[in-house]
């Protein structure tokens, strides 16, 4: 596989996977309107170990106490900040898997990557963003996420499995229609992504080594390093920005390559 393609895959991962704008409508959209190769299941593993470790090293103390507090949560006990948040965690994480699942066995999710709807998703859940980061409250922090909050957020996620609709996006809406501050949504959504990338990632382990295909290791490594620097370097500025300008910049971003899609698609 060229460099260039690996770097390329890598950023754009890396770039959109944290920012409310879809890395998975990205990444399907580049061999659409490039022509270039798909890149497979392994470099997709690959950039999301990437992702994955570059969200543990910028909440490496959430990441921390929830790791301690892992022994306790599975003798039944959620009685420490640690505990009570990988117990969260855990409940968030629940309907994404399972109605992943759902999508994988029926086929629903290869139906759904198409053009026509990673256009409808980017322009429709933008707009959905926009009204409730302009609407939703800031009573909550990220101390207060309870296990219904952590539940409709994890509802929310799995709306993200629709192509383009953004992982990241998608929760940080949820979190804002509950109230929650801009920056402790984006906190949350981030947290979140964790257990959602380690899954998605077993899951493509695994067809990767029934595939057997252990030829593009070398390739694999080197996407894993450039999606682990993009990611860490979008994740520190939306942080760092999040403290003076809302998400309305990733709003316009949206719209108008929903729009630019949907036209594409129509004509």
């Amino acid at each position: 596989m060229p460099l260039f393609h690996i770097f390329l895959v890598a950023v754009i991962q890396g770039l959109t996977e944290f920012l409310p704008v879809s890395s998975s409508g990205h990444l399907i959209l580049l061999p659409i309107l490039t022509g270039l190769q798909d890149q497979g299941q392994t470099i997709d593993v690959a950039v999301h170990v990437g992702t994955l470790f570059a969200v543990v090293l910028y909440f490496w103390r959430d990441v921390k106490g929830a790791a301690a507090g892992l022994p306790r949560l599975l003798r039944g006990k959620a009685d420490t900040p640690g505990a009570r948040l990988a117990f969260l965690l855990v409940i968030a994480t629940i309907p994404v898997i399972v109605i992943g699942l759902i999508l994988s066995v029926t086929g629903l999710d290869d139906a759904m990557r198409g053009i026509t709807v990673i256009g409808w998703t980017m322009l429709i859940f933008g707009i959905v963003l926009y009204v409730a980061d302009q609407k939703g409250p800031e009573t909550h922090e990220a101390e207060d996420w309870s296990v219904r909050d952590a539940w409709i957020m994890g509802m929310w996620q799995a709306v993200a499995l629709m192509p383009g609709t953004s992982r990241s996006g998608i929760t940080i809406t949820g979190a804002r229609l509950l109230g929650y501050t801009r920056t402790d949504a984006a906190r949350l959504s981030m947290l979140m992504s964790i257990p959602t990338i380690m899954a998605s990632g077993i899951l493509l382990g695994l067809e990767v080594a029934v595939d057997g295909d252990a030829s593009m290791i070398k390739d694999a490594a080197i996407a894993a390093v450039f999606s682990f620097g993009a990611a860490l370097l979008a994740l520190s500025l939306m942080m760092r920005l999040l403290k003076s300008v809302s998400y309305t910049p990733y709003v316009i971003y949206r719209v108008i390559l929903g729009v630019i899609l949907l036209v594409i698609a129509y004509s």
